[in-house]
């Protein structure tokens, strides 16, 4: 294990990979894979088992991590439990906590690429620019921030849909002369200790931040646009005899995990039948009550729309630390920024030395400033231009060779994105395979199937919570339409990914002008 950990602090410092094409330097590697997160990092091994190693993973960062890596905010940790946000084919037997922290997730991401050898794979500090399909070649021309080009027969983009940060345009804000900054680029440099912090927005990250800050700031200002749905945290350490038997008896693991599974897989039932999550949001409403005993406070925390409608939050002391005395709410809405405080709609004047976006991220805007061009010059803003879409939130019409991991409609709100991220690599693998198996060069999804895909994710989620709930989340875009979360469950999604139908794709040869029907079964 050292001597792996010493191979990839080698390949960060050198900032590329060791490997080359098979086809020899410059030559078009088989596959390259953006990003170094769970997703990529799972379709590199996905690509190892399946004896592919002609590939490159490029990475913005000089290390591994993606999500775990960037967001290193006080309080950082999963809302899915530990025993089920991991790998299927490797379980950590030694988890410290229920519900893992980040610097713990971010170790078990590096174990990961230790005992893959993966580091060799890795360009490190090769920000991906743009990303064109060549006609002539079928290849794939990937453009870094400093010029340089990478070749690839296929290109998987796995950065995830959380990797742009969502900074509001409040009027005035360029004004403000105190430090600013988003959770997901903390500034750890500086100190907010006796300082007047305003954070706003109330989402995922600022319910674990603000408990963490609250108590060494001298006044902290929270503000509020909406009221997130919150259930308890049932979190605790995990014994040393758990640990014990998880490690000596590996079925017991795995059953503990089916079971968390099983129990969040349970609250899909409830996206289509908002009254089965009655007694969830009664669970809520006590939490709320239970923490909040100032009932002014509480009637301001308390949810005006359905729950699920938004992303269902879990936290034991985020409610308490808005009850601390140094420590305000307010709802008013923010009329402007000023350069040393912000005024609410109400006209008050609320004084801060720093600001802190607790505002989540683009996700159904995400590609908007995108350079991804496929086939005869198809621009994804073109493609795109009546809403975000795929098949299987995996491959896009008029893009052969190109597969998305975590895309359109693959979100979920109530389980473990790692069991997507799995059920989506397979499928990659698949058509892959598929196109070696044909002796193609492309492989592109028929347009008729990624619309009649789309058609059923919107029949799916017409009534649904998070259209029907009434809220704006990130499940939508500006138009209401839902194109963020998967509508069924993650067993529909595993169903429909275990195994491609050939008749859904089409697969052509540079020497023909147009993609050919092609009935070649995949083998793996």
């Amino acid at each position: 294990m050292a001597d792996a950990k010493a191979g990839r602090d080698t390949a960060a410092k050198a900032g590329s990979a060791v490997v080359t094409p098979a086809a020899g330097p410059g030559g078009p590697y088989k596959v390259v894979v953006i990003g170094t997160g769970f997703s990529g990092l799972g379709m590199a091994i996905g690509l190892k088992k399946a004896g592919v190693h002609d590939f490159v993973i490029l990475e913005k960062a000089d290390d591994v991590g993606g999500t775990w890596r960037e967001n290193t905010y006080p309080g950082c940790a999963c809302d899915i439990m530990s025993l089920l946000y991991s790998y299927s084919f490797e379980h950590k037997n030694d988890w410290s906590r229920m519900f893992p922290k980040q610097a713990e997730l971010l170790q078990y991401i590096k174990d990961i690429v230790d005992k893959y050898d993966l580091a060799q794979h890795i360009r490190f500090n090769t920000e991906v620019t743009g990303t064109e399909y060549d006609d002539a070649t079928d290849t794939w021309v990937v453009t870094a921030g400093d010029g340089e080009t990478v070749r690839g027969r296929a290109l998987v983009a796995g950065m995830g849909p959380l990797h742009h940060p969502s900074i509001p345009d409040l009027p005035g804000l360029d004004s403000f002369a105190g430090r600013t900054f988003h959770s997901a680029q903390w500034d750890h440099s500086y100190d907010v200790t006796g300082k007047r912090v305003a954070v706003i927005g109330t989402g995922a990250s600022a319910i674990q931040f603000v408990p963490q800050i609250a108590r060494r700031v001298r006044q902290l200002t929270v503000f509020q646009r909406t009221p997130p749905w919150i259930i308890p945290k049932p979190d605790r350490g995990i014994t040393g005899l758990e640990r014990a038997l998880f490690r000596r008896v590996p079925l017991v693991q795995r059953g503990y995990r089916n079971g968390v599974y099983l129990m969040q897989e349970s609250f899909v039932l409830g996206f289509k039948n908002p009254r089965l999550l009655k007694a969830a949001s009664s669970l809520a409403r006590w939490h709320l009550a239970r923490q909040v005993p100032d009932r002014d406070l509480r009637r301001k925390l308390t949810p005006d729309y359905t729950m699920g409608c938004k992303r269902t939050l879990v936290s034991s002391d985020y409610y308490p630390a808005l009850t601390r005395p140094n420590v305000e709410l307010t709802t008013e809405g923010i009329a402007e920024v000023r350069e040393h405080s912000i005024v609410t709609r109400d006209g008050r004047e609320h004084e801060v030395d720093a600001i802190i976006f607790g505002t989540g991220f683009h996700v159904t805007d995400a590609f908007d400033g995108a350079h991804i061009v496929g086939r005869n010059g198809l621009r994804i803003q073109d493609a795109w231009k009546d809403g975000i879409e795929a098949h299987l939130g995996v491959t896009v019409a008029g893009f052969p060779n190109l597969f998305l991991l975590l895309g359109p409609n693959s979100g979920l709100g109530h389980n473990s994105m790692i069991f997507m991220i799995e059920a989506q690599v397979r499928y990659v693998l698949q058509c892959l395979a598929m196109l070696d198996g044909a002796g193609g060069t492309r492989i592109s999804v028929r347009p008729s199937v990624q619309d009649s895909f789309n058609a059923w994710v919107q029949r799916r989620s017409s009534g649904a919570v998070w259209v029907a709930g009434g809220c704006d989340s990130w499940y939508l875009d500006r138009s209401g339409v839902n194109r963020a979360a998967w509508p069924a469950s993650t067993i529909a999604f595993w169903l429909r990914t275990r195994r491609l139908d050939p008749a859904d794709f089409q697969i052509g040869r540079r020497d023909e002008a147009e993609p050919r029907d092609e009935t070649v079964s995949p083998v793996l």
